[in-house]
């Protein structure tokens, strides 16, 4: 795939000015910029710049809310229900979780779930807001339907992933993944790359493999039957029964919580309805907070120090690489695909941006690609 380099500095300062065109106020731009940036400091590409264009046209055609206003409809000390009224899902989650930390704070534990709101960005983000405050954090969203059920042939759940972190030195543990076996964002970068997809990734509308990306895409985008296969693959053998069942377990903290749509029923109709779940603990529930923190940490450097396979030189804890990736990016600049400059350059246009006033005079040609959103 074809790249450019840029500044972390150049992409914010586009996102935040694209955000307020759209009508968002400085601080929710600034919020919903953060979350996309950090999935590219993290090396998430599926989840950082190449993302804007679903957010673009999610606004252009009414399905993300624009002045939507997060209500809560149920709470208890210990929990509470928001309505997202289809709002920006950046917003709605930042608002949940922050609740969250603070009956955790108060109380000890805080579970809030959502419904109504919107695609959120990386699920790791909202599990790290807790671990930043001496919490133990957890968050899960489910999706539009992508994943197609162990020995079926029709997307029904969707990639529904989890995150969780704590509080360890050198740095916070952070594990967040998809129950799928990969997400719907690398689908479309090789659709971009114009590159078959791997092998067990996806299946086609009769329920065969394929590594057709344009295909499942289109696919999911129709309701047309097809996906991408559980976390384990598209078998018992290799443990696709497990990825199915922890895409409920995320399905049962979003959507059946909240009382909102399960993944099968959002996106219909011009209608979103994705539905998150966060929970935070405070460690002092059980202890000294530190020396908790002092024995999780010892574990991940065991973890670290044990011994490697043969030609292997180090084994990584979640996180690890993330944090090597941050300082990695801060200094060298973001990699970006040369087609998702031009999605960059088309909502650009649409907002009656100066696009070289940010990314300098690059010649991108906005009719040499479009995104799946738009077709």
């Amino acid at each position: 795939m074809a790249h450019r380099k840029f500044p972390v500095e150049t992409l914010e300062r586009f996102l935040k000015d694209a955000f307020v065109k759209f009508g968002f106020s400085g601080e929710d731009a600034a919020t919903i910029t953060d979350v996309l940036i950090t999935a590219d400091k993290y090396g998430i590409e599926s989840h950082g710049m190449q993302r804007v264009s679903r957010y673009n046209n999610g606004l252009q055609s009414g399905l993300i809310k624009l002045d939507a206003e997060p209500e809560v409809v149920f709470e208890t000390p210990l929990s509470a229900v928001i309505d997202g009224h289809q709002g920006m899902g950046q917003l709605v989650a930042v608002k949940a979780m922050n609740m969250a930390i603070e009956k955790a704070k108060t109380s000890g534990v805080g579970i809030v779930t959502v419904r109504e709101s919107n695609h959120y960005g990386i699920a790791g983000y909202y599990a790290k807001m807790a671990a930043d405050q001496g919490l133990i954090g957890f968050s899960c969203t489910n999706s539009e339907a992508i994943m197609v059920p162990t020995f079926g042939r029709q997307a029904m759940l969707g990639s529904n992933p989890i995150a969780i972190a704590a509080p360890a030195e050198p740095y916070p543990f952070l594990f967040d993944a998809s129950t799928t076996v990969v997400t719907r964002g690398k689908l479309e970068m090789y659709r971009k790359a114009e590159k078959p997809v791997p092998d067990g990734w996806a299946l086609d509308a009769k329920g065969h493999p394929t590594d057709n990306a344009e295909e499942v895409l289109v696919n999911i985008v129709n309701k047309a039957g097809g996906g991408i296969v559980p976390l384990g693959g598209a078998d018992e053998l290799h443990g696709s029964h497990k990825g199915y069942g922890w895409a409920m377990v995320c399905e049962l903290f979003s959507s059946i919580l909240s009382q909102g749509f399960t993944s099968n029923h959002t996106h219909k109709n011009g209608h979103g309805g994705t539905c998150h779940g966060f929970a935070a603990i405070d460690p002092k529930m059980f202890g000294d907070p530190e020396d908790i923190q002092k024995h999780f940490s010892t574990l991940l450097e065991e973890l670290r120090e044990s011994p490697k396979a043969e030609g292997a030189s180090e084994i990584y804890t979640h996180g690890e690489k993330e944090a090597r990736a941050v300082a990695r990016v801060e200094q060298e600049g973001v990699p970006v695909d040369m087609k998702t400059v031009v999605e960059l350059k088309q909502m650009s246009d649409y907002l009656g941006m100066d696009f070289s006033s940010y990314f300098g005079d690059i010649d991108v040609d906005t009719n040499s690609f479009h995104s799946i959103y738009n077709n």
